[in-house]
C-alpha cells in the first residue's frame, strides 16, 4: 500500500486543509449566521477529514472503508451546498468561491477512485 496512515493520503491532507480555510473564511461571516450556517459549513467540511480517517481505520473490512469513504464524499457534497449559499449570500466573492470548488472537485474524484478501488487501501 506505501501508507502508513490517513495522514499520509493526499485527499486526507486536501480536505483538512481545506476545512482549515473554510474555519478561516466563516469567521468573517456576519454574526446572526453563527448557529446556522457557519456552524454548518464548518461540521461538514470537518466531516470530510474525519470520515476519511475512520474509513482508514476500518480497512480491514472493505465494506466498511468503502461506506465510511462514500460518508466523506457526501460531507463534500454538503459543503458544496453551504458555498453556493455563502456566494449567493455575498459572505464569499466569485474567486474565494471557485477555490473551494474546485478543491472539493478534486477531493471528490480522489474519493470516488478509492471507492472504485479499495483493494488499493484495504488489506489484512
Amino acid at each position: 500500500m506505501g501508507y502508513k496512515g490517513y495522514r499520509d493520503l493526499k485527499v486526507f491532507k486536501l480536505s483538512y486543509k481545506l476545512a482549515m480555510e473554510v474555519f478561516v473564511i466563516t469567521k468573517l461571516f456576519p454574526k446572526e449566521e453563527k448557529y446556522s450556517l457557519t456552524d454548518q459549513i464548518r461540521r461538514s467540511s470537518r466531516g470530510v477529514p474525519a470520515n476519511i480517517a475512520e474509513g482508514w481505520k476500518k480497512r480491514r473490512y472493505p465494506k466498511m472503508f468503502i461506506s465510511k469513504t462514500i460518508d466523506a464524499a457526501g460531507e463534500a457534497g454538503e459543503t458544496e451546498v453551504w458555498l453556493d449559499f455563502s456566494l449567493d449570500c455575498g459572505y464569499i466573492n466569485q474567486e474565494k468561491y471557485d477555490y473551494f470548488i474546485e478543491g472539493y472537485d478534486e477531493v471528490n474524484r480522489m474519493l470516488y477512485g478509492m471507492i472504485g478501488k479499495p483493494e488499493s487501501f484495504c488489506g489484512s
